[in-house]
């Protein structure tokens, strides 16, 4: 009778060790086990505890205004094979607040994870874009293939409506995202983390994007603020602003693998307004303070991938703003690119310039900066004009010839020995400045450029530079 029971026993164990739950319409009674699936979606309120893994299966969609709210220390992974991936709808939250020493993990089940082993996190939200679905301006269809017959794919508010800039989608602080992303079409990616019309009244703090198959950040609109924000070796651009995003990010670390590159070519930054570089509103108009882009080369001889492109690709009539900043070991470090749609140069004059790239420190790039003139309505501007707009009285921009110029700690380690903290001596402790309107709300005044004061610790503990 022994031997029976524990044989009931087992059998037992093995059937519920990966307990499914979330697909609309099943029960939901049953006390999960060590492995909990995630699949379909997620029509009502739910917390996922740390006490569990969880494994997402294919697209699981949050629907119908739920909040998932994730505890500290949970680990949630994307099945491999299946393109496991998460998705914040409109009008719902993800509520995933970790701690420094408890953060939220998302990443792959692999024992030996590589990127792209699953899809990765979209959030999508109500605030304005200048993207169009179907006709309907000011409402968009989310790249990768995520979008339904139910729209779930869909971000922002048609302009017909009301807009609302202080959307909110909940909070992502001091998260992790490894090994996500993959292509569903050429130019239609899920990135790491892919934000679409996320609203200004959402908290992102203390996110790292680690081994993305895309982008390790991209914004499609939306108004959202952000700060520390880490890209860590990323196959195609840290930093990408599309249609029409408004918001401030203050403290990114962006940090390459010089080795690994995608074939459309890296960037630290890539912006657009759109991909036609039209002249639609809202116009993507970021502004960016203390970022530290580290590219592929650590001195002027060395190559690596070839697919490398600029630290900074503002194009296609994007207006972003750019202080405080360091772009250092890129085959060019900042390129403005007038070639399609209404000229971008065209953004940086002006009595009140669109667009100001200010107290920045531009060092080790092969060709520190560059214009592409446009074939259809050239402006005049040739690459002198940038350099002498850089160059500008008042600019507060520092050229630099070698990244060891810059005097960061450990800038090119490939391991948790990695520092970007400024040495005694070096011109990133110095120099910053605030005065600009476009930085004297929201964010905080430093009197350092880049990402760290010289001590900092902000991108220690709940990170991994494996």
């Amino acid at each position: 009778m022994k031997q029976i029971t524990l044989l009931a026993m087992a059998v037992l164990m093995i059937t519920s060790s990966c307990r499914k739950i979330e697909v609309d319409g099943a029960p939901n009674n049953s006390t999960p086990t060590e492995n909990v699936i995630l699949e379909g979606r997620i029509s009502a309120n739910r917390t996922l505890s740390a006490n569990y893994v969880y494994k997402l299966r294919g697209l699981v969609y949050v629907t119908n205004g739920a909040v998932l709210t994730i505890e500290p220390g949970t680990k949630i992974v994307g099945e491999q094979g299946r393109n496991g991936g998460l998705i914040i709808t409109r009008s719902c939250k993800i509520i995933a607040d970790g701690t420094v020493d408890k953060p939220i993990v998302f990443t792959s089940e692999a024992a030996n994870p590589a990127r792209g082993d699953w899809a990765g996190l979209v959030i999508l939200g109500n605030a304005p874009t200048n993207s169009s679905f179907n006709g309907t301006a000011g409402l968009g269809e989310i790249e990768g293939g995520v979008n339904n017959s139910d729209g779930l794919g869909l971000y922002g508010t048609p302009a017909t409506q009301a807009q609302n800039a202080a959307d909110n989608s909940g909070i992502l602080r001091y998260v992790r995202i490894e090994y996500a992303g993959y292509a569903f079409l050429p130019d239609k990616e899920i990135n790491g983390l892919t934000l679409g019309g996320v609203g200004n009244q959402t908290i992102i703090d203390y996110v790292q994007v680690s081994y993305a198959n895309d982008d390790s950040f991209e914004w499609f609109g939306g108004t959202v603020n952000c700060k520390h924000l880490i890209a860590y070796k990323g196959l195609d651009d840290d930093f990408d602003t599309d249609n029409g995003f408004a918001g401030k990010v203050q403290y990114a670390i962006g940090f390459r693998d010089s080795a690994v590159a995608d074939i459309s070519g890296s960037n630290g930054f890539e912006s657009d307004n759109d991909a036609g570089g039209s002249a639609l509103t809202p116009q993507t108009g970021a502004t960016f303070s203390n970022v530290t882009l580290v590219g592929p080369r650590a001195t002027l001889t060395n190559v690596g991938n070839s697919n490398y492109k600029r630290g900074i690709h503002a194009r296609r009539n994007s207006a972003i703003s750019v202080f405080n900043s360091i772009v250092m070991g890129w085959p060019t470090g900042w390129l403005v690119d007038a070639s399609t749609g209404t000229p971008t140069d065209l953004n940086l004059v002006g009595g009140t310039p669109k667009a100001v790239y200010a107290n920045n420190i531009i060092a080790g790039n092969n060709t520190q900066l560059n214009y592409t003139v446009s074939g259809s309505a050239p402006t005049g501007w040739a690459a002198a004009d940038f350099t002498n707009y850089i160059n500008r009285a008042g600019g507060g921009n520092t050229l630099l010839t070698n990244t060891s110029d810059v005097q960061l700690t450990a800038p090119f380690k490939y391991d948790n020995t990695v520092d970007f903290n400024p040495i005694v001596g070096s011109p990133a402790l110095s120099g910053a400045d605030f005065t600009n309107t476009k930085l004297t709300t929201w964010f905080t005044p430093t009197t350092y450029r880049g990402a760290c004061d010289g001590a900092d610790s902000w991108w220690l503990v709940w990170t991994d530079f494996k």
